[in-house]
């Protein structure tokens, strides 16, 4: 099954809760993410969220992006990062959404950790694009009963060029057909530029200005 049939699939499946990496210790804690999409015309990909020690990243800017991130920015397929983030030893836990999230709209999902995960990174692929993620890259989880508040960009993932053409954009229920996919993008993970309206794309519907989301992360309170 190719990445946009999967991602297809994955709008339509229940959510899950995966325990991945180093066994927890019995002071664990549980955190809860809110993600909300601040874009007026992108809708977000069932997310991916990790906890883990410091030195994980999902992507490095300026480099390559890896099979796991192509998967998930060109079709929001989170399967294989999370079969690769599973038995490291750095990583605490592994959340996936459960659903598409609209414009103006917010989605918790709950990690769990200790002292010794105090990282969390998240992504997600916004929909229409050609290989265009929202992320938060290992930052630092609140300690207590603080929280944390963040703002998350929107990378270009590099491996597919932005031809904005329905052909090579997953479909429903958005605004294409659904498609396999355009030529090599630009080699290596950067800041994305937005929607020029130089295909099917209207960027006056679909265009943004980054941040493209608010991330609050906290620890839920213990039973």
């Amino acid at each position: 099954m190719n990445p946009i049939n999967r991602a297809l699939a994955l709008l339509a499946a229940a959510g899950t809760l995966v325990t991945a990496g180093a066994a927890l210790a019995d002071d664990d804690a549980t955190y809860e993410v809110t993600i909300t999409n601040l874009t007026r015309g992108q809708f977000f990909t069932p997310f991916l969220v990790v906890s883990h020690k410091p030195g994980v990243q999902l992507f490095t800017p300026g480099e390559a992006a890896s099979d796991e991130l192509e998967s998930l920015a060109e079709g929001g397929d989170t399967a294989p990062f999370v079969a690769a983030l599973a038995g490291n030893p750095y990583v605490g836990d592994v959340a996936t959404g459960d659903g598409v999230l609209p414009p103006g709209q917010s989605v918790s999902l709950q990690v769990e950790a200790d002292d010794d995960f105090t990282r969390v990174s998240l992504a997600a692929m916004l929909v229409p694009t050609n290989d265009a993620f929202v992320a938060l890259n290992g930052v630092r989880a609140p300690k207590g009963k603080r929280s944390g508040a963040f703002l998350a960009l929107a990378y270009d993932a590099g491996t597919e060029a932005n031809d904005e053409s329905c052909d090579s954009i997953p479909g429903p229920p958005f605004v294409c057909p659904g498609g396999s996919g355009s030529p090599e993008g630009e080699g290596h993970v950067h800041v994305h530029a937005g929607i020029h309206g130089i295909g099917d794309l209207d960027d006056a519907q679909r265009d943004w200005r980054n941040p493209v989301a608010r991330v609050i992360i906290r620890r839920a309170p213990k039973d």
